[in-house]
C-alpha cells in the first residue's frame, strides 16, 4: 500500500492551509455528506475559509446537513479535500475539474486509488466519519452541530450499527459524539425509523421480482425505470435500497441492480463476513468498495447486467456458507 498520513498529520496539514473546498462522491450517502459537513464546520470554527462543493445528487434526506456550507459560484480554493471518495470515477461531473488537484483525500475504502497528493486512509474503519472525527479533534472543538454530522456519517454507514463493519470503535466513537450534546432521537428516527408509503410499495415489488440462488444464500433484486415511473419514486424513496434484500432470512449476499435514466445499470452488493467478497466482484466490473459492500456502474440492459454480475460472482467462487463454498 502507498504511504499514507495519520489523522493527526492530516489535522496539522489542514491547520497550515486555508481556502478549502471539500468534495463528496457521486450518489452521495450519509457518510460523505456527514464528513463534509462536519469537517467544513470544524475548519470554519478554526477561523478558516471553507466550503463544500455543491453535489447535484444530494437528496432531501441529507441536504439539511449542508445548509449554509456550499461554495458560492466562482469560488477558487487554495486547498481541495475529498471525503469518502475512493476513485476518480466517483467524483460528480462538477467536481471533475478538481479531481487532479486534491491536496488531501480522507477515506476508508480498500479500493482507494491514491489520486490525492496526500491520503489519510484507514480501511479498518467502519465509516470515513470515524477518521474525520479524529482529524476534527486536531483542528477545533467538537460542537453539537459537528457531532451530529459525524454521527450521521458513522451511523448510516453502519446501518444503525447492524452491519458487519460495526465494531467496538464504531460504538465508542458514536458514544463520544452523542455526548457532545446534539438531539439523538430525531436523527435516528429520520434515518432509521421512517419510510415513505412509496418506499414500502417499492419493497413489495422488489420482493415479488426477487431471484434467489445458491440455496437461498444469494438474492438478486431488480429496480427498473418502469417501477420508478409507476410509483413516482424520488431518490429519497430509494435511499439505501441496496440493504433491503440482505434482511431476508438465509440470505448471505445480496445484489441490487437499478436502472438509470441514461441506459446504465447501477450495481450494489452487500454481503455477510466470509460469504462473498463484494469488492472483488465489483472490481471485475470496473467498480470497488469494501469486502462487505461495493458497487459498480454497468452497461445495460438489465439482463446483460444480471449475466455479467453472476459471471463475476462465479469467478470469485460464489457465496460461501459457514461450512465452506456452496457455488457450483
Amino acid at each position: 500500500m502507498r504511504d499514507t498520513i495519520t489523522p493527526g498529520q492530516a489535522a496539522a496539514f489542514l491547520a497550515e492551509r486555508d481556502g478549502f473546498l471539500i468534495l463528496t462522491h457521486v450518489r452521495p450517502d450519509g457518510d460523505t455528506v456527514g464528513c463534509a459537513a462536519g469537517l467544513c464546520r470544524a475548519l470554519r470554527l478554526a477561523g478558516k475559509d471553507a466550503y463544500v462543493l455543491e453535489n447535484p445528487g444530494v437528496t432531501a434526506l441529507f441536504a439539511p446537513y449542508l445548509e449554509g456550507l456550499t461554495a458560492p459560484e466562482g469560488f477558487m480554493p487554495e486547498t481541495v479535500v475529498s471525503v469518502d471518495v475512493a476513485a476518480r470515477s466517483m467524483f460528480p461531473e462538477n467536481a471533475k475539474v478538481w479531481q487532479e488537484r486534491v491536496d488531501l483525500a480522507i477515506d476508508h475504502h480498500d479500493s482507494q486509488e491514491f489520486f490525492g497528493k496526500r491520503t489519510c486512509l484507514d480501511s479498518g474503519k467502519a465509516a470515513c466519519g470515524q477518521i474525520v472525527y479524529e482529524v476534527v479533534r486536531g483542528i477545533s472543538e467538537v460542537t453539537p452541530e459537528i457531532a451530529q454530522a459525524l454521527y450521521v456519517a458513522l451511523s448510516t454507514d453502519c446501518g444503525c450499527f447492524q452491519y458487519s463493519n460495526t465494531d467496538a470503535d464504531a460504538h465508542r466513537v458514536a458514544a463520544e459524539l452523542i455526548a457532545c450534546g446534539f438531539a439523538l432521537y430525531p436523527v435516528n428516527r429520520r434515518h432509521f425509523r421512517t419510510k415513505s408509503l412509496k418506499r414500502l410499495k417499492l419493497e413489495g415489488l422488489l420482493t415479488a421480482g426477487m431471484e434467489l440462488r445458491e440455496n437461498g444464500q444469494l438474492a438478486l433484486v431488480f429496480l427498473t425505470r418502469e417501477m420508478m415511473e409507476q410509483l413516482g419514486l424520488t431518490e429519497d424513496d430509494m435511499e439505501d435500497i441496496s440493504a433491503f434484500a440482505g434482511q431476508i432470512e438465509g440470505v448471505r449476499a445480496s445484489v441490487t441492480l437499478k436502472e438509470t435514466w441514461d441506459g446504465h445499470v447501477k450495481l450494489s452488493i452487500r454481503s455477510d463476513p466470509g460469504s462473498l467478497n463484494a469488492n472483488q466482484v465489483c472490481g471485475q466490473l470496473g467498480g470497488g468498495g469494501h469486502a462487505a459492500a461495493a458497487g459498480a456502474m454497468l452497461s445495460g440492459p438489465m439482463e446483460a447486467a444480471r449475466r455479467a454480475v453472476l459471471e463475476a460472482i462465479a469467478q470469485t467462487g460464489g457465496v460461501s456458507s459457514p461450512d465452506g463454498p456452496s457455488f457450483s
